[in-house]
Order: structure tokens, then C-alpha cells, then sequence
């Protein structure tokens, strides 16, 4: 990796979030415990040929578009239903010109959600698949699951928390879930 090509992901949340805040806290609490299990899976699994570099930076910038959305439990005062974090992140990283950071804020809600999940399920999302395809946003997403934002930031769920998590999102959401822990357990 050459280094005008690092990208520092605290100073692109620092655009959007006040250093001196507790969703700041929250977010970069969060985003730091995935980044570091994430690399962790990726040291682990030397033959996926991981993008280390690329994993810490897209770990700790995928939930950023939380800002944007209403959560108020969390500290969040924007307009838009908590789901949409993904997309609204995708967004905001798009215009940092950081495109393949932008797909792992698309493609982590749940295991990945696809259209037909969407349509299913009325979410106000674009009914389109956002599905983890790189590696990277696969351990990204995977190692999401194991941390909250609600709770204890460092506390890792275990597996049967994080499985119960993506329940939610309904069965093919628990099956890909199923398929990523099989590939980086």
C-alpha cells in the first residue's frame, strides 16, 4: 500500500461527527472493536489474501452514515429510519470519492438484505441487492454482527447472540450468516 493511498478514517468522521460527542465515542468505539476482530479473522485466514489496510479503514467507516438516521437511543438526530445507515453511508463516502468503502457501508446491514428481502419486508431501501462480494465485506460484515452499539462497545457477543442479531433480518440473512462464520471460524 502506498501511503497517499491510506486513507484516515478519522478525520473523514471528523467531516461529519464532533470529536467531543458521545456519538463520536459510540461510533469510533464500535467501529474500532469490528475493525480489530475483523483484521483478526483476516490474520487468521491468510490464504483469503485479505486487504488488511483496506479492512481496518472500511471497518472503521462502515456505520458512519448513522448520523443521518433516527436513533435517538444512541445519540442519533437525523430523518431517515436506522436501516437506511447503510446507503446513507454509501452516500456520504461516495462523495469522499472512496467508492469501495462506500459498498462495505451498503452491503453489511444484517448479513447482507436482498431485493426480494426488501420488497418482503417493505424496507425503505432501493430494491436492490446489497450483499457482501469481496472478501473484505464479507469479514467486515461478519465481525459486525459480534458488536452493539447499545451495550458494553468492547463486549463481543457470542456466536449464539450474534445469530439471534441477524434473525431479525429473517432466514436468508441467518443462512449467510451461517456460510460467512463456517468461512472465517
Amino acid at each position: 500500500t502506498r501511503l497517499a493511498d491510506v486513507v484516515n478514517p478519522i478525520e473523514i468522521i471528523r467531516q461529519y461527527y464532533d470529536p467531543a460527542s458521545e456519538l463520536f465515542a459510540i461510533l469510533t468505539g464500535h467501529s474500532l472493536a469490528v475493525a480489530g476482530m475483523a483484521v483478526e479473522i483476516a490474520n487468521k485466514h491468510p490464504e483469503l489474501n485479505a486487504d488488511m489496510q483496506f479492512i481496518y479503514e472500511a471497518a472503521m467507516l462502515h456505520d458512519i452514515g448513522i448520523i443521518r438516521t433516527d436513533a435517538p437511543g444512541i445519540g442519533c438526530h437525523g430523518d431517515m429510519p436506522y436501516i437506511c445507515h447503510g446507503i446513507l453511508g454509501c452516500m456520504m463516502l461516495l462523495e469522499q470519492g472512496l467508492e469501495r468503502h462506500a459498498m462495505v457501508c451498503e452491503r453489511h446491514t444484517g448479513a447482507g438484505i436482498t431485493a426480494e428481502d426488501i420488497i418482503a419486508s417493505n424496507l425503505p431501501l432501493p430494491h436492490r441487492d446489497m450483499l457482501p462480494i469481496t472478501i473484505e465485506e464479507k469479514i467486515i460484515c461478519y465481525a459486525d454482527k459480534y458488536f452493539s452499539k447499545s451495550r458494553e462497545l468492547s463486549y463481543r457477543k457470542t456466536f449464539e447472540e450474534a445469530l439471534k442479531s441477524v434473525s431479525k433480518f429473517g432466514q436468508g440473512s441467518e443462512e449467510r450468516f451461517l456460510q460467512l462464520h463456517e468461512m472465517f471460524k
